[in-house]
């Protein structure tokens, strides 16, 4: 049974706020139907979430998911790096559109840097990402995927998910099975995990689905288990 990649790694939202404009943004869409935010164009930081990162039991976090790292302020960065370092029973993950935009040269051992890439044209945001982002991990994730990508350079990075649309238009826009078992050839033959997010299913079946984590989430994961026994 294919498992929610939500239930593996969770968001948490230091950052709310994007001025990249995608207009697929689920995350700009939250933000107007609860009112989180005056203006999603501007981002906000919630200094105090901070603090969940202080807890004991391990998490994977997701520390973008309603924001892009591009738009954060160099301090934001710093404090949320500085507590992730204090607390390596913790992996966090940094995704963004723009690495162009970037100029980070982190040590952390517990930090993920990636790009997210929807179609080829946007492939150059792997090269960037290489030249803008100094890091011990990097990721992509390929979401939602509306084209071919075709043959990607995938050197030097360590995983890579993959996805289609959700929402409204899920019935209008749906990735070709064909992209999703490229892209998992391509990653397995330089050795990196691949990640199919549930949202495949329908389009590939359940049977093709492949949903590896990199050992060092894993390592995450099965020390929460251990927490939740002792309860």
């Amino acid at each position: 049974m294919s498992e929610c990649i939500k239930d593996l790694i969770k968001n948490l939202n230091v950052v709310i706020g994007c001025p990249v404009g995608c207009d697929y943004c689920y995350a700009r869409n939250n933000c107007r139907r609860f009112h989180i935010t005056d203006d999603f164009s501007k981002p906000e930081y919630y200094e105090q979430k901070l603090k969940i990162l202080e807890r004991k039991k391990p998490g994977n976090w997701l520390l973008t998911g309603m924001s892009d790292l591009s738009a954060w302020k160099e301090e934001w960065l710093e404090a949320v790096s500085e507590k992730l370092r204090e607390n390596p029973q913790h992996e966090g993950l940094f995704l963004s559109k723009r690495p162009d935009l970037l100029n980070i040269d982190s040590d952390l051992s517990n930090g993920w840097f990636g790009v997210t890439i929807t179609r080829r044209s946007e492939l150059w945001r792997l090269a960037a990402l290489r030249e803008y982002v100094k890091a011990k991990h990097y990721h992509v994730t390929f979401e939602p995927l509306f084209d071919d990508p075709g043959e990607v350079d995938l050197s030097g990075i360590d995983w890579i998910v993959i996805g289609t649309m959700t929402g409204a238009k899920k019935n209008k826009i749906k990735t070709d099975p064909a992209w999703a078992y490229s892209l998992n050839e391509q990653a397995h033959a330089l050795g990196i995990p691949v990640f199919m997010k549930e949202d495949l299913i329908p389009i590939i079946g359940e049977e093709n689905m492949v949903q590896e984590l990199p050992d060092a989430f894993v390592r995450v994961l099965e020390e929460q288990k251990k927490w939740n026994r002792q309860k």
